[in-house]
């Protein structure tokens, strides 16, 4: 493996919204959002985050890391489903706070431990004159 990027810390805000150096804000809990888009439809697959190393092993390998909060451990993605995350493109947003990650996946193409594609599988569906508030199946 690569030797593992190390990030800058943010500089103006100047710097920040318009400059070229990648300097990832993350949280006080040391995470950053990340959103995983399939590469060529461009649909959302899954919301995850990632912390230091995770990010730095995802630039270094081509193959997304994450960081699992319930389980606080580093997480390959796909390493025991054989659904590999390779990653195709990176964004990130205005303020650096977020990540867009475009991906193309391995095995049978899932995402969610569900064993579907992706992890935004239902709707929610408000109903104005009851008040309630369900979960609907999407439409594939």
């Amino acid at each position: 493996m690569s030797p593992l990027p190390v990030f800058a810390s943010p500089g103006s805000k100047r710097e920040l919204e318009e400059g070229e150096t990648f300097t990832p804000r993350f949280g006080p809990d040391g995470l950053i959002t990340a959103v995983a888009v399939d590469a060529e439809s461009g649909a959302v697959l899954m919301l995850a985050h990632m912390n230091a190393e995770s990010l730095a092993r995802t630039l270094a390998t081509g193959e997304v890391w994450y960081w699992s909060r319930s389980r606080s451990e580093l997480w390959h993605k796909g390493a025991t489903s054989g659904q590999i995350q390779t990653l195709v493109e990176m964004r990130v947003d205005c303020d650096q706070d977020a990540l867009l990650l475009r991906v193309r996946v391995g095995g049978d193409g899932g995402c969610c431990h569900t064993g579907r594609r992706d992890c935004f599988y239902r709707g929610v569906a408000y109903d104005a004159e009851s008040g309630a508030v369900t979960l609907v199946p999407r439409a594939s």
